[in-house]
């Protein structure tokens, strides 16, 4: 801990139930946001189910300076951050999510309810694989998707490219960057045009018709698939188009609902640059918004959404200050004050 965190208080800044912002989902995104929320002394609540997409791999990649580290080493280190900063983070799965006034009322699976000012949802999204026998037990070893998260460390092996969508040959060019021995494995994927099959062709991408059936494991390793009618086609790493399915089902209270991606590899929740959504307040970062992002463009996002947010809560602040400076007796003005003497008992001031 740096000398300007080490006189934090570390207790959690919150006015009962109510906080500025509740963040749902405590992966790269959400607790990079929470950080920046937290160091604006706003008071912010984590509330995370504990399941990150990318738990099933041992470590994360193209992250500057942290390279290489387990992904339950890096959200143990946000948290830490973050509570230095008086975050608070609280295991449970969201479940609804409504207006209550002026506020956000969200409820988790334990019946437990809070309420904020503002919300922002940063739950990811599910990985939903291919059905084929025994290929989710490989998911994150040596079964993969990204290149850039994984292509380094099966570099040069024979790996296969499990068609299933109209992805299928932009993902095996891709994976050509890594090995010159790569094959397309059309399984139930859409046949490829004659401009694809003389892309594939030309880079020397072998294509197999067939249905995959099933993998062939030897010592705990991938060293094959087994097509039906056919024989087994040798391969040290598989890669697969997952479709995404957000885990944002609660949003459907506040008419949020996924839109289908172009790609036609799953669905996300719509925002702008910011994050902000259609319902004014609400917010989204990290894969629930954006397919693509890895570990490091998650927390990009979030970081970004938490500027935002600060400064639409300071704009409101502003606007509330100002017409309780016009009518001082009013009821709000009243609020107001109780609100600001909390804050500075809070703070010790």
């Amino acid at each position: 801990m740096t000398r300007e965190t080490s006189d934090i208080r570390p207790r959690e800044r919150h006015d009962g139930d109510r906080y500025d912002v509740v963040i749902v989902g405590g992966g790269p995104a959400g607790l990079s946001a929470a950080l920046m929320l937290g160091r604006a002394r706003r008071s912010v609540l984590v509330i995370d189910a504990g399941e990150p997409r990318n738990a099933p791999a041992a470590h994360l990649h193209g992250f500057l300076s942290q390279d290489g580290t387990p992904p339950g080493e890096l959200l143990a280190a946000g948290r830490r951050e973050a509570a230095a900063y008086g975050v608070g983070v609280r295991a449970g799965r969201v479940r609804s999510a409504v207006r209550d006034g002026g506020l956000f009322a969200v409820t988790d699976d334990a019946g437990r309810t809070v309420r904020a000012r503002r919300l922002l949802v940063t739950t990811g999204f599910t990985d939903e694989l291919p059905d084929v026998p025994g290929l989710a037990a490989r998911w994150g070893r040596d079964v993969l998707h990204c290149p850039y998260c994984h292509g380094w460390e099966v570099r040069d092996q024979p790996i296969g490219v499990l068609a299933t969508g109209p992805m299928s040959v932009h993902q095996a060019l891709l994976f050509r960057q890594w090995t010159d021995r790569l094959t397309l494995l059309l399984h139930t994927g859409p046949r490829p045009t004659d401009e694809e099959y003389e892309q594939l062709a030309a880079r020397g991408i072998a294509v197999v018709p067939g249905e995959v059936t099933g993998l062939e494991i030897s010592d705990d390793r991938l060293t094959g698939v087994r097509l039906r009618g056919g024989g087994p086609v040798p391969l040290q790493a598989l890669t697969v188009a997952p479709r995404a399915v957000p885990r944002a089902a609660f949003l459907d209270t506040l008419g949020l609902v996924p839109t289908a991606h172009p790609s036609g590899l799953g669905s996300y929740i719509a925002a702008d640059r910011t994050g902000l959504t259609p319902v004014p307040g609400v917010w989204v970062a990290g894969n629930v918004a954006d397919l693509t992002a890895n570990v490091l463009a998650s927390a990009a996002s979030g970081s970004a959404a938490a500027g935002a947010i600060n400064a639409d809560l300071v704009t409101e602040d502003t606007h509330r200050a100002v017409r309780a400076r016009k009518d001082p007796f009013s009821a709000e003005a009243e609020a107001r004050v109780c609100a600001l003497v909390a804050g500075d008992r809070r703070h010790g001031l």
